[in-house]
């Protein structure tokens, strides 16, 4: 079960952690998480283009050193990189110390602020020690979580969701991955018009926190 719209009681859980930001425009903060892989992130960052939108890529350590060349790539197209762990560990499950050093296992690669982590699962006390360790980190959730991912879900309604709860300032999360490409391949290019269509402009995310 996942929410699509994040609840505002979830955010007052953990004020810390950045949800969305402060938009005073009609600005949107895509976000795709778990590449760079073959034929997906190029698809992605082949649609972007299109539309002349700015995103942040959350990437899976293991995946960059296998995909150099399609990390390289995302990077000289003016994304922004974030780190979301060397093996897409699920924090509720992992000792904190192992976490920790997966995370800097990544961060050694890619040196950024930002941070999602999987599944959003995150302890309380791995969110302290990350905090401790770099403290600039800026870990990073979100307003709209697509569903891409849930393969369960027709690509139309996954639209339809996106649509539905993105406003100025949201953080929407995507998937490059083979798992949610059947979606993203439906819901990417349609919702990039749309918003186009309604004025939005789509920019990467802050490295600081806003």
């Amino acid at each position: 079960m996942y929410l699509v719209k994040t609840p505002w009681w979830l955010k007052m859980l953990y004020p810390t952690l950045t949800w969305d930001v402060p938009a005073t425009n009609k600005r949107i903060y895509l976000t795709f998480d778990d590449g760079p892989i073959p034929i997906v992130t190029p698809f992605v960052l082949n649609i972007l283009k299109q539309y002349h939108a700015k995103a942040t890529f959350f990437c899976i350590g293991n995946n960059v050193e296998n995909h150099q060349d399609i990390f390289n790539e995302v990077k000289n197209a003016g994304h922004a990189i974030g780190n979301h762990t060397y093996n897409h560990l699920r924090g509720w499950n992992t000792d904190d110390d192992i976490y920790t050093e997966n995370y800097f296992k990544t961060d050694k690669l890619l040196d950024t602020p930002l941070f999602r982590p999987p599944y959003g699962r995150i302890k309380r006390s791995q969110i302290k020690q990350l905090k401790a360790a770099r403290p600039d980190i800026n870990i990073i959730m979100w307003s709209v979580l697509s569903g891409d991912f849930d393969m369960t879900l027709k690509p139309e309604l996954c639209l339809k969701n996106v649509m539905k709860y993105t406003k100025p300032g949201s953080i929407v999360v995507f998937h490059d991955s083979k798992k949610a490409f059947n979606r993203l391949e439906y819901v990417l290019p349609r919702a990039l018009g749309l918003w186009e269509a309604e004025g939005y402009t789509f920019e990467t995310l802050p490295v600081q926190t806003p």
